[in-house]
């Protein structure tokens, strides 16, 4: 069984990682915080670095918040590179840049191992539920030998592509996500200021063409006011920087995505950065005046 390596153990990674114990594999793991005492128990080993990471594993996987962590871990001191073998395979599952990624893979493909992106859509409850949605791109050799490893973490495997195209596609999703959240928003606030109750609205619309995922449990978050993060406004905020920026290198304009990420600015300027995305309705709450709340 292939002994693997896990890098990033938060709110994301350390669920990830246990399922990977849970299926029988050995795992060494690195963190900057202790790593969590259940791993121990179940058998994960930890390391003092990621380079003794990349000694000890057949397979490295990276789950941590942001580019610059991404290169750092890969790149730092002691940091991936410095251990690796020919034929090893890293897999960035962190949600970064897609020309950062071509560069890092072209780096690592140059000490002879192979390079997976390999984001993530589900958040902490897919995390936890294994059910998340996995968007690869790099060498279909370095898939096929991955695939029955991000089985036991996803439900929906897909090989986009080359390397650079899994993140690209992950930022296709958080646009997707963040407009329809935006959406969602304005339909539950324009029902409850008109007076009709939201959690009723909200359930009628589910049985019709407005059903979706994120009515389903963000619209839910509304009407309860949850908004305990389950995916934090400034990672969403991250990644929809990731999209304006590569739509300007494209000559594109994505004008509704550039609202959503000034109604999550909107946000962060009152104390929300760790809010819940779901809560990207308390910035169209506040221009109205009112709060959604059930009759």
């Amino acid at each position: 069984m292939i002994d693997i390596g896990f890098i990033g153990l938060g709110t994301m990674g350390r669920p990830m990682a246990g399922h990977l114990l849970a299926a029988g594999h050995r795992l060494f793991l690195h963190d900057i915080a202790p790593v969590a005492p259940e791993l121990i128990a179940a058998g994960g080993v930890a390391c003092k670095s990621a380079k003794e990471v990349a000694e000890e594993a057949d397979v490295v996987i990276i789950m941590v918040p942001d580019t610059p962590h991404v290169e750092a871990v890969l790149f730092g001191k002691d940091g991936v590179a410095g251990g690796l073998s020919k034929g090893q395979i890293v897999v960035d599952m962190s949600s970064v840049s897609p020309l950062a990624t071509k560069e890092f893979a072209r780096k690592i493909e140059a000490l002879g191992a192979d390079y997976l992106d390999a984001p993530v859509s589900g958040g902490e409850v897919g995390a936890k539920a294994a059910s998340l949605t996995i968007m690869v791109g790099g060498p279909e050799r370095a898939f096929g030998t991955m695939k029955p490893i991000f089985d036991k973490m996803g439900k929906n495997v897909t090989h986009v592509g080359a390397n650079g195209d899994g993140q690209t596609t992950k930022v296709a999703n958080q646009i997707i996500v963040a407009l329809t959240i935006e959406a969602v928003s304005e339909a539950l606030l324009f029902a409850s200021k008109a007076g009709a109750d939201p959690a009723l609205v909200r359930k009628a619309l589910m049985g019709g063409f407005a059903s979706s995922r994120i009515l389903e449990v963000h619209g839910e978050r509304m009407v309860k006011r949850d908004f305990d993060p389950g995916f934090r406004i400034e990672l969403h905020q991250k990644d929809l920087n990731l999209a304006l920026e590569g739509a300007r290198a494209l000559g594109l304009s994505l004008p509704s995505t550039a609202v959503a990420q000034q109604l999550f600015s909107s946000c962060t300027a009152h104390g929300g950065k760790g809010w819940d995305h779901s809560a990207m309705v308390r910035a169209l709450e506040l221009m109205a005046g009112h709060e959604i709340t059930a009759s």
